[in-house]
């Protein structure tokens, strides 16, 4: 049969030509785009941690509008859930559409102005984070530094408190994800306060893993995000002010530099006003509300306690196997475990082994520790003996393999001691 080229022009039924065309192209395009599928990892990095069915399940019901009845009761909901696990009574408690950097990037753009004076503390790569957010927003930022791995002493934070002329913020990180030190935060609010300062706090690694006192420590800001230890999927940072920090965002003499992050707009739509600011995700707010009564279901000093008790048959383990851990002593998570890499191993290549043959993800390094540390998470739905009964059998298993000399169930051992400890 004549092909197309060869055919004259009256010959060829054009239309039935033209629809051949385009379901081919068709036919191609669903080729080259398939469906949606990837693998059910096991994850046990520094976030995004898994997901309880109930939090996808909630994922699924229907959206409605964002000032729908519905979605308003929701939005309600949620503020008394967070308000719980923040354990605050502020006003001003809701999720920011966005991921936990949203969250800093509220904080910052709506406490800061012009030249106001900044002291952060600075021990990894978080403590940069808001010392830069900080800069740009044009604060005269005074770093407060320590060694990656250790805390930062509250007598130093003091003496930078004294030295500045008038300091509007102290900012800190709770739980340095980059590290897996675990910052002493609880005096930080009344020190601050002593200088005419409000305390900001990130508790992205920290809320719904270890204690977050917002009131009785005396927070001024506080935020965080869902992916790890509230236990759904990232896309919200829930947050909170005091009445002190909202004086300070009411009397602002400029707007905030940030209009979606705009507390002054944002309250209004999250307040009695419902007034339009911006399209909350729906989906996500779900997630968030479900998750949240996950957690107060489970009882937040019981979920603490499942955390260290987790943490601390990993640590035992790792530390059986002859690996050293980055934190100083007396300050590691028990949600996030940063892990010495031993000499002469490839860290990539164990990652990409642990995903390869046990389907199990852990987080490389940052800054001056990449290529030096692997970051292990425990944290919300991921903390689980079994979770670390698999990461120590795998860890043994891919190290074994490069070379190293390791008493094979020896970890195991360790862990296992160490619940029978906690019984």
């Amino acid at each position: 049969m004549a092909s197309f080229k060869h055919q004259r022009a009256h010959d060829i039924d054009l239309p039935r030509w033209l629809y051949a065309v385009r379901t081919l192209k068709e036919e191609v395009h669903v080729a080259l785009f398939p469906e949606l599928q990837p693998s059910a990892r096991v994850l046990l990095g520094p976030g995004p941690s898994n997901v309880h069915p109930r939090v996808m399940k909630a994922m699924l019901s229907p959206v409605v509008g964002h000032l729908d009845p519905d979605f308003v009761r929701v939005m309600e909901e949620i503020k008394k859930l967070l308000r719980i696990v923040f354990q605050t009574t502020n006003e001003i408690t809701f999720p920011v559409s966005g991921t936990g950097s949203a969250g800093m990037e509220t904080a910052m753009a709506n406490l800061i102005e012009d030249s106001d004076e900044v002291v952060v503390a600075v021990n990894g790569a978080f403590g940069e984070r808001i010392a830069d957010a900080a800069g740009r927003l044009g604060a005269k930022v005074h770093r407060v530094e320590a060694e990656w791995g250790r805390i930062v002493e509250a007598e130093r934070l003091e003496a930078a408190l004294k030295t500045a002329r008038q300091p509007k913020l102290l900012a800190v990180v709770h739980a340095e994800t980059s590290t897996g030190v675990h910052q002493p935060v609880e005096e930080l609010g009344a020190l601050a306060h002593r200088y005419g300062a409000l305390l900001v706090m990130d508790a992205v690694t920290s809320l719904g893993c270890v204690p977050v006192e917002v009131d009785h420590w005396q927070i001024d800001a506080c935020y965080s995000c869902t992916q790890k230890g509230i236990g759904a999927p990232p896309g919200l940072a829930p947050i909170t002010f005091s009445e002190r920090a909202m004086k300070v965002v009411r009397s602002r003499k400029q707007e905030s530099r940030s209009w979606y992050f705009d507390l002054a707009m944002i309250e209004r739509y999250w307040g009695p006003d419902r007034l339009y600011h911006h399209t909350a995700p729906i989906s996500m707010n779900y997630a968030i509300y479900e998750a949240l009564r996950i957690v107060v279901e489970e009882g937040l000093e019981a979920r603490f306690r499942r955390h260290r008790a987790n943490a601390a048959a990993l640590q035992a383990g790792l530390q059986a196997m002859g690996l050293g851990l980055a934190a100083q002593p007396n300050y590691r998570l028990p949600q996030l475990t940063v892990v010495q890499v031993p000499g002469g191993i490839d860290e990539a290549n164990v990652r990409a082994e642990l995903l390869r043959l046990f389907n199990l993800e852990i987080g490389a390094g940052l800054g001056v520790f990449k290529g030096k540390v692997w970051r292990i998470g425990l944290m919300g739905e991921s903390s689980k003996r079994e979770n670390v009964m698999l990461m120590l059998s795998a860890l043994e298993t891919v190290l074994a393999a490069q070379g190293i000399e390791i008493e094979r169930g020896a970890a195991l051992v360790s862990a296992d001691h160490s619940y029978s400890c906690v019984q």
